[in-house]
């Protein structure tokens, strides 16, 4: 992982990025050097310059004063993340990052998507032992304090192990192992984690989870993780849960192969999102009460595979007719959101790649949202959303998307038909809640085709800096 850290009187550096409204030469450059930067600055319309000097890469980024603050959040990001790729080219080994401007928090942003966009995932690489050359970020002459460097690297590392988790194929990690990631997350940072086996799932009568099960030769599992420091601020708990497929074939409701099933290792992004933000919560000692719950197995069609047309009793004891067993999420999500009613919560956020729907609707450019929650609690969830570039767009949860899924023969059918299809996914959902409620469905992000600036291509970690950002606002 990239390092971060400050440094000051800094007097030689090879390759440096500079945040700007005026620039200002401190970097020993000749003085014509100086003078042709300070004048293709002057250009209209100019919002960035690259210029190579004898092995020395500078790269400027001009800050607009008057841009929205979110906005010019994300293009700093993003410029951080060119200079990354950049600088791989180059072979470099380090970026002193400076910040010309009065905003201190910029230089964060910039080390933000450096750090982001140098993310590989090469362990299954066995010959190769990087492919990228830079090691370390410094904020040079920075107004930023060492306790906010060591809060970004926490947030960073948390959303690159999220990253591992969902890149790595089902034949590398199955519900168990996802199980022992967390395990292994909570040790380091400081926070409790109870799994529960088959046979302690059996006794809780969690018919959701293990119906999807039933076809699969691997043992579900159910991730209990609870981070709580002396005093914290809420009374009751915030409760994250993250649906847990670690690998879906779509069972019996087989899904086709190319660029569908093919994937599907990315079919647990919800729970490696709420475990890593369970991390960084406590990696960094927020001070505030949070559970994550990550119901985990993977959906294939052997053995006694739930089939379409079966009758499923939930852990609440409701019933369900399930007509497509590709629509597995909602079903271990609903039992989670039941067992979570033993907690009160605060407000209960639950993170799934649930349906292609969502991704239909919105493309990848962000999450679908829907829910409960109270308007405060969303305006905070919405806010945090442009913060951190992870936007969520609110769908309506009217009382006519309810008729969609109602059965004959049963309390409610696991689909809605073919008319929206994410909507009546949380509408399914919510059934199982009575706690206030908002339903992210991250279909469309988790998991890229192309590199986008520094979400790298695979796994993005989506969900991880929202739910952070999130906790602190609250």
């Amino acid at each position: 992982m990239t390092s971060i850290s400050l440094k000051n009187n800094v007097k030689e550096q090879s390759h440096v990025l500079v945040l700007t409204q005026r620039f200002k030469n401190e970097f020993n450059l000749p003085e014509k050097v100086n003078d042709y930067i300070v004048n293709a600055l002057k250009e209209p319309d100019r919002k960035t310059l690259t210029y190579n000097y004898i092995g020395k890469y500078i790269s400027i980024f001009i800050v607009d004063a008057k841009s929205d603050k979110f906005k010019l959040a994300e293009q700093v990001r993003k410029h951080g993340a060119m200079v990354a790729d950049a600088l791989n080219a180059h072979k470099a080994e380090e970026v002193f990052v400076y910040n010309q401007t009065t905003r201190a928090e910029l230089g964060l942003y910039a080390a933000e998507g450096l750090a982001l966009a140098n993310y590989e995932f090469i362990k299954h690489k066995p010959g190769l032992k990087t492919k990228h050359s830079l090691k370390h970020i410094i904020l040079a002459n920075s107004a930023i304090k060492a306790k906010q460097v060591e809060e970004l690297s926490s947030v960073i590392d948390a959303t690159l192990m999220a990253r591992d988790l969902v890149n790595e194929p089902v034949n590398k990690l199955n519900a168990e192992g996802l199980a022992n990631a967390f395990k292994k997350m909570g040790k380091e940072a400081g926070f409790q984690v109870t799994v529960l086996n088959k046979k302690e799932i059996v006794k809780l009568q969690m018919g959701g989870l293990l119906s999807v099960n039933a076809g699969s030769v691997d043992e579900p599992t159910f991730t209990i993780m609870e981070y709580k420091p002396n005093r914290p601020k809420n009374k009751k708990p915030y409760v994250l849960v993250g649906k847990g497929v670690v690998y879906d074939t779509g069972g019996l409701s087989l899904k086709p192969t190319p660029n569908s099933m093919d994937s599907m290792k990315c079919d647990m992004a919800g729970a490696a999102a709420v475990g890593a933000a369970m991390y960084a919560i406590a990696k960094n000692k927020l001070n505030i009460h949070v559970i994550a719950l990550a119901p985990a197995t993977d959906n294939r069609p052997g053995f006694n595979a739930f089939a379409p047309g079966d009758i499923i009793t939930m852990m609440d004891g409701s019933t369900v007719e399930m007509l497509n067993s590709d629509a597995e999420g909602r079903m271990i999500l609903a039992d989670a959101l039941h067992y979570a009613k033993r907690f009160s919560p605060e407000l209960l956020i639950d993170v799934a790649t649930l349906t292609g729907a969502a991704m239909a609707a919105i493309g990848t450019a962000g999450m679908v949202g829907m829910g409960t929650a109270s308007k405060k609690q969303k305006e905070l969830l919405f806010t945090s959303g442009l913060q951190v570039h992870e936007r969520i767009a609110e769908f309506p949860f009217w009382d006519e998307y309810d008729e969609l899924i109602k059965s004959d023969i049963a309390d409610q059918k696991n689909i809605g038909g073919p008319l929206a299809g994410a909507i009546t996914a949380g509408k399914f959902l919510v059934k199982f809640t009575d706690y206030p409620y908002f339903h992210l469905d991250i279909a469309g992000p988790a998991f890229l085709s192309a590199k986008d600036a520094y979400r790298t291509k695979g796994a993005s970690g989506y969900g991880v800096r929202l739910l952070y950002d999130f906790m602190k606002r609250v």
